[in-house]
């Protein structure tokens, strides 16, 4: 880390770093608030390592993250990127994710390819509730974490508060594991007041790493450095030999035995790779003509020196493809192969192209593989089981593809040419099948209703859908049986408008949204009669059937029950099929509104019938005009589906979401504990009025609440709000 003596040495610029072995291999992944500078971050440490040689920047002009085209466009990121980076001989594998909740299911793909987690956070804006859950979910797992806070320039930035914070909401259950490894320098004031940060003092090594000149110059503090250093120093000295093996090491300090530094800094890496402890660092990016950014020196030798290496982490369950069970894998690159697809991205050039994470054995290029994906059906997903070869195997900068020979276990790589594979599918050896549980996504509860821009656009929209949701996990395609809308469920309004644009600009496909439908039924509010008497006489063949029925209704989930009750043979055996059929015709176009009608019983009575000019057409002519009296002489009831909703949010906000939910006409039906300092809210509430609710519920809980629905009935409508939705579909009519 920062601290040791020794000296590091930066990679090379234009060409991919590679790994010959897992333990010089290191996966990290980028948490933190959208704004908080992860991918600015990410450009400082790519240019100290040398791996570009200006600020972000590589060969073609391009950056290293936030390269695609939509990204530009809308000034955030909204996908995981790659960035493969070398220090001191190691291959560090950085993941950035956004940090904007709608492209969660990036951040989900970057944790499971990562093997720690760098929680990025801003001097001058803190931590958010978003951030915070991630964290406890890496602690729930054992992730190793370390914070680095950025944005020191800000006029308001305070790091010593800063800090603070990070350990009153990262050390809450032990603030002493959360301590800062350096403080910060500071240089003159300038004309606002605000003294900017210009290099660390490092608290174990007392000595003074000073960035102002725009290289790293590394000195012997001053008197008053020093005593800055001594009352900081002792705190994270007992927080690192509290997680000490050796128990004897805190016993021969507080006799006043001066711990040897190599001892502290071995203690420190090994209890930062047990996840038991979490250093906070910063960082700035490099000023103009300078060659390292404030702190990225001091980051990247703890990514080296702390974070732990692939063959550090946990085996993953697997299975073969049928289901049973096989040994966990374990990272050897001699061992089966096993692979996972954590990103899929089509590229103009190369077609599809696959992030993959090596787990077990080694990857090569051109071989043939066994692609197994499972479990995601409900998200228009199919199950598959296929041998396909791969392509070439790359390593991603920017926009460029750097060619790669094998990616061993532990390692990421690129691999084009898997066109049956998708996000969250295993990759094992063609001849032993294996599968991997796919990782936990969100739900897409965001519905977007489309339709295709022109006939052009119809005939590519299938293609088009396909592919993106193969790509986007956390996109939900559904073609609805009962409203006739394509439906894209996403998980938020930035989700939808860049699902839109690759639409567009992907895959050349326009479409329009349109208002999205929720699936209402008609029933009928008392019994009534009608009588059908279609009769035409004039010119050739003459149509004739009277049909008198009586309709009644039944309780919720009974559908159309049809009864028939003639008696002396006014209505022919043969033709009483005819009525059903017409009259359940009719039930599914609707009685008042154009919605199907259900639950009720509808019995057949009476009729007549011609011996010649009667026919099957007449019949169901006649039954269907016999439906339509008899909703004329009644209340026909507007059925609206009801979900079951539960919302979890930390307790501060259950008042908030109760008061919102009873704004939508929803009930609750109970609350209950869900953990330390959350809460369970269960509720029903009219589908209608939850259309936003993924959008509003991030509004009301600051980005802290979740929730999960299901259908649980059908339901009448309000009065008021029944006799609008007759209205508008009389004036659509």
């Amino acid at each position: 880390m920062g601290d040791k003596t020794h000296t590091q040495q930066p990679g090379a610029a234009g060409r991919a770093p590679t790994a010959d072995r897992p333990s010089s291999l290191r996966n990290v992944v980028l948490v933190g608030h959208s704004g908080a500078g992860k991918t600015t971050l990410v450009e400082a440490l790519a240019l100290t390592s040398g791996a570009v040689n200006r600020a972000g920047r590589v060969e073609d002009g391009g950056t290293v993250s936030d390269y695609d085209e939509i990204e530009h466009r809308q000034q955030r990121s909204v996908q995981l990127s790659l960035v493969p980076v070398e220090w001191g001989g190691i291959k560090i594998n950085i993941l950035d994710t956004p940090g904007y909740a709608d492209f969660v299911g990036e951040l989900r793909a970057g944790l499971r390819a990562a093997d720690a987690a760098l929680f990025v956070v801003s001097a001058s804006d803190g931590v958010d509730g978003a951030t915070r859950m991630v964290w406890e979910e890496c602690e729930a797992v054992g992730m190793p974490r370390a914070i680095v806070v950025t944005h020191l320039e800000a006029s308001r930035a305070d790091y010593a508060q800063m800090t603070a914070v990070c350990g009153e909401i990262f050390g809450a259950d032990d603030p002493d594991a959360v301590i800062p490894l350096y403080l910060p320098l500071y240089g003159p004031a300038g004309p606002d007041g605000h003294s900017p940060v210009t290099g660390l003092l490092g608290l174990l090594s007392r000595r003074v790493y000073d960035y102002a000149s725009g290289e790293r110059i590394e000195r012997d503090p001053d008197p008053a450095e020093l005593e800055l250093i001594s009352e900081a120093r002792n705190r994270l000295i007992e927080g690192i030999i509290a997680e000490s093996e050796d128990e004897s090491l805190m016993d021969r300090y507080l006799g006043g035995e001066d711990i040897d530094i190599k001892t502290l800094i071995e203690d420190l890496e090994r209890a930062v790779a047990r996840g038991t402890f979490h250093p906070v660092l910063m960082a700035a990016p490099a000023t103009d003509g300078a060659r390292q950014g404030l702190g990225t020196v001091e980051l990247l030798e703890l990514i080296t020196g702390g974070f732990p290496t692939p063959l550090e982490r946990t085996a993953l369950p697997v299975t073969t493809p049928d289901g049973r069970s096989r040994p966990d894998a374990v990272c050897d690159p001699g061992g089966p192969l096993l692979a996972e697809v954590v990103k899929t991205s089509s590229d103009p050039y190369v077609g599809r192209v696959s992030l993959v994470r090596v787990f077990s054995g080694t990857l090569q290029p051109d071989a043939t593989v066994h692609v197994s994906g499972h479990g995601l059906t409900d998200r228009g997903h199919e199950d598959h089981d296929v041998d396909e070869r791969i392509g070439s195997l790359t390593a991603p900068f920017g926009k460029q593809q750097r060619t790669l020979t094998r990616a061993i276990a532990g390692d990421l790589a690129c691999v084009a040419k898997l066109t049956r594979a998708e996000t969250g599918d295993t990759l094992s050896a063609k001849d032993d099948p294996l599968l991997m549980e796919p990782w936990v996504m969100p739900d897409p509860l965001l519905p977007l209703a489309i339709e295709a821009h022109s006939k052009a656009d119809e005939d590519k929209l299938s293609q088009g859908l396909a592919r993106l949701v193969a790509e986007d996990p956390t996109m939900r395609l559904e073609q609805n049986q009962h409203t006739h809308q394509v439906v894209l469920w996403c998980l938020g309004e930035a989700h939808q408008d860049v699902a839109l644009e690759r639409l567009r600009t992907r895959y050349g496909v326009q479409v329009d949204p349109v208002p999205h439908k929720v699936s209402l039924r008609e029933t009928f509010g008392d019994r009534a009669t009608g009588r059908g008497r279609h009769v035409k006489q004039s010119g050739g063949h003459g149509q004739y059937a009277i049909c008198e029925i009586e309709v009644e209704p039944l309780p919720p989930g009974s559908g159309i029950e049809f009864v028939d009750k003639v008696v002396g043979g006014a209505v022919p055996r043969s033709f009483i099929p005819s009525v059903e059929k017409g009259v359940r015709g009719q039930a599914a176009k609707g009685v008042a509104a154009g919605y199907p009608l259900v639950d009720v019983r509808i019995t057949l009575r009476d009729g007549k019938a011609h011996s010649v000019d009667s026919s099957d057409a007449a019949f169901q002519t006649a039954g269907a005009l016999a439906l339509r009296e008899a909703a004329a002489e009644t209340r026909i009831h507007l059925l609206e589906p009801v979900a079951e909703l539960s919302v979890m949010i930390p307790d501060e906000y259950v008042g908030a979401v109760m008061s919102d939910l009873a704004g939508r006409r929803g009930r609750v039906v109970g609350t209950e504990q869900a953990g330390p300092g959350r809460t369970l809210v269960r509720s029903e509430i009219p589908e209608i009025e939850i259309d936003r609710y993924a959008v509003d519920l991030r509004s009301v809980s600051h980005g802290t609440g979740r929730f999960s629905r299901s259908y649980a009935r059908h339901e009448p409508m309000p009065p008021q709000l029944a006799d609008k939705i007759r209205e508008q579909a009389e004036g659509g009519s």
